[in-house]
C-alpha cells in the first residue's frame, strides 16, 4: 500500500446524481485511474463502521480495514460542486474529524481492499453460520458467487459500483428465505433461552417458607406496619357518633336537673300563714 500511495497527496472529487461521491482528478494520474473511481464520504464512513461491530465477535481485524483505505479531510472548494481533499494520516476509527476514505485498488486482485473484502466475507459467513440453523453451512465461496453475479450485472447494464454499495452487500448480505427481521428474532429467542436458563438457577421457595416470610416482622416497611395497627381497631359504625352526641347531651341534662335541685334546697323554706279565726 505504501509504495501505491506514496505520491497521492490529494484529489478532487464531485457529487454525483446518485447522491454518491466520485473522483474526478488525482495528484498521481500515472498509477490511479479516475474512470469510475468512487470514495465514501463521513456519513457513509460512520454507517460502515456501525456495520463492523457486530464482527469483531467473528474475528474482525480492524487493521485490515484502516490498511484498506486512504484517509482524507476536506481542504477546500474547487467550484462547480467539486472539492478538493488534502490525505490526513488520522484513524478512521477513531479521528474526531470528518474523513472521506479511497479504497486502495491500484491492485484490485492482490491489494489491501481485495484482502478486506475476502476479510469480511469470512466474518460475515461466521456470524450468520453462528445466528441462523442451515441445514448445511454457508460457505465462503457460495457468497462470493452470489455477489459477483450481481456486480457483473451492473457491469453489463454500464453502472459503475460504487466502493460502498460493494462493501454494504457484504456486510448486509443474508441467504434467500432469510431477512435481518429472522436474524433479529434468532437473536432475541437466544436472549430469552438464557433469560430461562438463570431463573432455571434460582432456589425454589416452599410455601411453607414463603408464608414465613410474609409474617416476618423484619421484612415489612413501616407503611405495612401501621395499616395493620389501623386494621386491628375496632371500626366505628354510622350511628356510633351520633350516639356519643345523644349521650353527651342526656349527661348534660342530667347535670342541669342536678344543679336545679340542689338550687331548690338550698333555698329558705316560707312559712305558711295560720288561718283567721271565725268570729262568734
Amino acid at each position: 500500500m505504501a509504495n501505491s500511495s506514496a505520491i497521492l497527496d490529494w484529489c478532487i472529487v464531485r457529487l454525483g446524481e446518485d447522491h454518491n461521491w466520485w473522483v474526478d482528478e488525482v495528484s498521481d494520474p500515472v498509477r490511479w485511474d479516475t474512470d469510475g473511481l468512487s470514495i465514501i464520504d463521513p456519513r457513509q464512513v460512520a454507517h460502515l463502521t456501525e456495520l463492523c461491530e457486530p464482527l469483531r465477535d467473528y474475528g474482525f481485524d480492524q487493521d485490515v480495514f484502516e490498511s484498506a483505505f486512504i484517509s482524507f479531510r476536506i481542504e477546500k472548494e474547487a467550484g462547480k460542486g467539486r472539492i478538493r481533499l488534502k490525505r490526513v494520516k488520522d484513524s478512521i476509527f477513531d479521528s474526531d474529524e470528518k474523513l472521506f476514505i479511497l479504497a486502495d485498488v491500484v491492485d484490485d486482485e492482490n491489494g489491501p481492499f481485495a484482502d478486506l473484502l475476502d476479510h469480511l466475507t469470512r466474518c460475515r459467513v461466521k456470524l450468520l453460520n453462528d445466528v441462523f440453523k442451515f441445514e448445511s453451512k454457508l460457505t465462503v465461496d457460495e457468497v462470493e458467487d452470489e455477489l459477483r453475479e450481481e456486480q457483473n450485472a451492473s457491469f453489463i447494464e454500464g453502472k459503475a459500483v460504487h466502493v460502498f454499495d460493494e462493501l454494504c452487500a457484504i456486510l448486509d448480505y443474508t441467504p434467500a428465505g432469510f431477512d435481518e427481521d429472522d436474524e433479529e428474532g434468532e437473536r432475541a429467542a437466544a436472549s430469552e433461552d438464557d433469560a430461562e436458563i438463570d431463573d432455571a438457577d434460582l432456589p425454589d421457595v416452599d410455601d411453607e417458607d414463603d408464608e414465613a416470610m410474609k409474617n416476618d416482622a423484619s421484612l415489612k416497611w413501616d407503611e405495612d406496619e401501621e395499616t395493620e395497627e389501623d386494621a386491628d381497631k375496632p371500626k366505628k359504625e354510622d350511628g356510633d357518633e351520633d350516639d356519643e352526641d345523644s349521650d353527651d347531651d342526656e349527661e348534660d341534662e342530667d347535670e342541669d336537673e342536678d344543679s336545679d335541685d340542689d338550687e331548690d334546697d338550698d333555698a329558705p323554706k316560707k312559712k305558711k300563714k295560720p288561718a283567721p279565726k271565725k268570729r262568734r
